[in-house]
């Protein structure tokens, strides 16, 4: 079945302080089109410049992440991305009229709630994922920063964090199994200071916005009393007492590790960034924004790589198949010798994966380059009419009544010989729509990440078989 892109049903607004400017932010997410991606809009500056919400544009980590276009800029935009990654939007526009994103209570509680209540809405196009493939790794050993991310078939992430002079915070794990679970386990845990952090913030006029109700203050030096009635004059407040736990405020942690499920929180935001979501389990130790987009960064990189070649399909061949050679035989007309797929293991409405185990056993090794066996390129492009054959009657409510005729083949290209002991998985993908019998393809052959053979096929289907 195949994943579609998904939008809000109806615009969302809240309104709340800015964390380092204190201005009272409006911040409205629009539902957008299909392709669109996230966007940001300063509705507040001249000519309302649109920023994309990419890793590419990241100007600034500190104590946030700053997405800038010119002179344009807004901040603080990991918490609302995290919601709208975990609710599986693909597409919004972001208007604030502000260079921030309102900090509400330093978590992503509100975004969950606002989208919630909005609801959400397929779009036509097909929802596309940055599958992770292989091991792929941001180390920062000075600061003993480490990200990893390897396969999965879902999103999941493991966040730990240690601040040696934290009792709170000397070691806290958090994991996340699945984005379904983002709301009940990880939306509610707020933001995190150090109270050596404060005094220089405030100096520097960054954390205007700040208050008791917004962030986990944590306590990591000696604090006398007449320190406590400084920082309650600071904040406005009558009274601040530091309670066993640590923390500064008096507020009740949403679970003892709120800390790093909020590094967990921002991990999620953060990696929005790589402009795809993600289909792998991240590993993250003492993650913050710095370390998270630059692994976003990271991912940019390989989408940019895949995209100047055909992603190979995953084989897995512990898999049961769609079809088996049983299903092709009745199928297609194509007997052994000449029947040169052994079974189909992805197809849907756009696109089919066929395998072709090449042995030493085929016959047309006897006679071609016997003293040194290549399998013709004539059978591969072949065996890709065969499996894009499989694919246009797979689309027919009777198959057996039809039989597929290939009319054109054009663009054939040949880049790598194919030998015994070679696995070859071809996929074919519909190069527009299928009408009046007629089919359009583009079919690429693959031994492991290496292209072997391509070309465009154009294929007729015609009811020639009388089935009782």
């Amino acid at each position: 079945m195949v994943e579609k892109q998904k939008t809000l049903k109806k615009a969302i607004n809240l309104s709340g302080t800015g964390l380092h400017t204190g201005a009272n932010v409006n911040l409205t997410i629009h539902p957008a089109p299909a392709n669109h991606g996230y966007k940001f809009k300063r509705v507040d500056l001249e000519g309302q410049p649109v920023i994309d919400a990419l890793a590419d544009n990241v100007t600034m980590t500190q104590r946030g992440t700053v997405l800038a276009k010119g002179d344009a800029t807004v901040s603080t935009i990991e918490h609302c991305l995290s919601a709208l990654v975990a609710f599986k939007i693909d597409n919004c526009l972001i208007e604030v009229d502000g260079p921030e994103v309102p900090i509400l209570d330093g978590s992503a509680k509100y975004f969950v709630q606002a989208i919630k209540e909005a609801g959400t809405e397929e779009q036509d196009e097909e929802r596309k994922y940055f599958i992770v493939k292989e091991k792929m790794v941001y180390e920062n050993q000075e600061k003993g920063i480490k990200i990893v991310a390897l396969p999965d078939d879902e999103f999941s992430a493991d966040v730990r964090i240690s601040f040696d002079k934290s009792l709170l915070l000397a070691n806290q794990y958090a994991t996340l199994d699945s984005l379904d679970d983002f709301e009940e386990e990880v939306s509610a845990c707020r933001t995190f200071v150090f109270l050596h952090e404060l005094e220089p913030l405030l100096k520097n006029n960054l954390i205007k916005g700040g208050d008791l109700d917004n962030a986990i203050i944590i306590i990591d030096k000696e604090i006398s009393q007449e320190e406590l009635d400084n920082l309650a004059d600071l904040f406005n407040k009558p009274r601040v007492e530091v309670q066993p736990t640590g923390v500064l405020n008096n507020i009740e942690l949403v679970h003892p590790n709120e800390p790093a499920r909020h590094k967990l929180l921002d991990v999620i935001g953060d990696l929005a960034l790589c402009g795809m979501p993600i289909k792998g389990r991240i590993i993250a130790t003492r993650p913050g924004h710095m370390a998270n987009t630059e692994f976003a960064k990271l991912i940019r990189k390989e989408i940019k790589k895949r995209a100047l070649r055909p992603e190979t399909p995953n084989y897995d061949v512990n898999k049961e198949p769609i079809y088996d050679i049983n299903d092709i035989k009745s199928m297609l007309p194509h007997r052994p010798p000449f029947l040169l797929v052994d079974k189909i293991i992805e197809l849907n409405e756009k696109s089919i994966v066929g395998i072709k185990n090449v042995t030493m056993n085929e016959p047309f090794f006897v006679g071609h380059f016997p003293n040194e066996p290549v399998m013709p390129a004539v059978l591969q492009i072949e065996a890709m009419a065969q499996t894009g054959g499989i694919f246009v009657l797979s689309q027919l409510d009777d198959p057996s009544a039809y039989s597929t005729y290939f009319l054109k083949i054009d663009n054939v290209k040949l880049r790598k010989k194919v030998v015994p002991g070679d696995t070859l998985i071809f996929k074919l993908e519909l190069m527009s729509e299928f009408r009046r019998g007629m089919a359009n393809m583009k079919g690429t052959a693959f031994v492991g990440d290496a292209i072997v053979s391509e070309g465009e096929f154009v294929a007729q289907v015609i009811k020639n078989k009388d089935i009782k």
